[in-house]
Parts: structure tokens; C-alpha cells; sequence
């Protein structure tokens, strides 16, 4: 009987470490998940046709910073900035690009703005940590081009919301094109 009963205490003890090892698993896969999918993605559509990938070193956040005061601000805090943008002239692709996206920030980021228009996606999301916004992306695709703008870092919830406000996204997107895209020895801009 004293058998028994230790055996049964063995059992529901070794059952709950169990259950606790694969909820700490669920939960370390899920806060992953996310930046592992932009690797992903970047990843995946980089050496397409007609694609520009710009991943910029923390070296040289410095010229990004100097478009505006704000993105100085912003920038200031990033660890990582990339920007992509491809081509997305089918209906297909424009499908398979929005899927992909809403994949991505699913379920670990919160959308902040999103405006669609039939396959249109103009959409801005961030994951936030305790007080402060961790990574940002910005999707945008008008059925011909298809862009994201992804920060890695560590920035202020109301500067966030401001800059989506006031389109300053767009513009940081513009100006690294300028930056990096003209600027660049074998690159032809059309």
C-alpha cells in the first residue's frame, strides 16, 4: 500500500514536470517564431528576380539616422533595419505575399494600422515588450510592388504610433532607397 502510494505520487509528479517542460518549450518556440520568420522570409526572397533587399549594418544606422529628426530618434534605438521590396504583379503573388506577411505577425505582434483594398495591404505591426515596442514592420503591397520595413530594437510606444501617423515610415523607406540603392557601384535605378 505504501508502495502504491508513492508510486502514485511518482506518477503525478513526473506527469506535471512533463506538462511544464512542454508549456516553457510552447512558450520559448512562440517568442522566437517571429523574428525567425522575417529571417525567413528575407531570407527566401532576396535572390529573387527583380528584388531590393537592403539590410543595414548597425555601423551604418548613422546615414539612415540623418533623414529626419524623428528617424534619428527612432534609429537611435534599432538593432536591425531591413528594408525589401518585390515584385507583385500577379493576383497570385499578391495573395501569396499578403498570406506570407500575415503569417508572420499572426499571432506575436499587434496590428497598430491596417488598410486593405481588395488585395491591397497597407499594414503596420509591432510586438511590444513590458512598456516599450520591440520590432515594427511595416507591410505595404499596391498589387504591382510589395515592400516591408522591419526595426529590431527598443523604442517608445507614442513615438511609435506618431511616426505611423504621421506616414514618417514611408519616408524612411524613401530615403534608404536614396541611401543605399543609388548610391550603390552596380546598381541602375529605372
Amino acid at each position: 500500500m505504501v508502495f502504491e502510494l508513492l508510486r502514485m505520487k511518482y506518477k503525478e509528479h513526473y506527469t506535471m514536470i512533463k506538462r511544464t517542460l512542454f508549456i516553457i518549450g510552447v512558450l520559448l518556440a512562440a517568442s522566437c517564431s517571429s523574428y525567425n520568420s522575417i529571417d525567413n522570409f528575407y531570407n527566401a526572397h532576396k535572390n529573387d528576380d527583380k528584388v531590393m533587399a537592403i539590410r543595414v549594418p548597425r555601423v551604418m544606422l548613422s546615414l539612415v539616422s540623418g533623414i529626419s529628426p524623428e528617424m534619428n530618434a527612432l534609429v537611435g534605438n534599432t538593432k536591425d533595419l531591413r528594408y525589401m521590396q518585390f515584385p507583385s504583379t500577379t493576383p497570385a503573388r499578391t495573395r501569396f505575399l499578403n498570406n506570407q506577411m500575415n503569417n508572420i505577425t499572426g499571432n506575436s505582434f499587434i496590428e497598430v494600422f491596417r488598410k486593405n483594398d481588395e488585395l491591397k495591404r497597407n499594414v503596420v505591426s509591432i510586438r511590444e515588450k513590458r512598456n516599450s515596442v520591440k520590432e515594427i514592420l511595416i507591410y505595404n503591397n499596391n498589387n504591382i510592388r510589395g515592400s516591408f520595413l522591419y526595426f529590431n530594437g527598443d523604442f517608445d510606444p507614442v513615438k511609435v504610433r506618431e511616426l505611423a501617423k504621421n506616414n514618417q515610415f514611408e519616408k524612411l523607406s524613401s530615403g534608404l532607397i536614396q541611401q543605399f540603392g543609388s548610391g550603390t557601384p552596380g546598381i541602375v535605378n529605372e
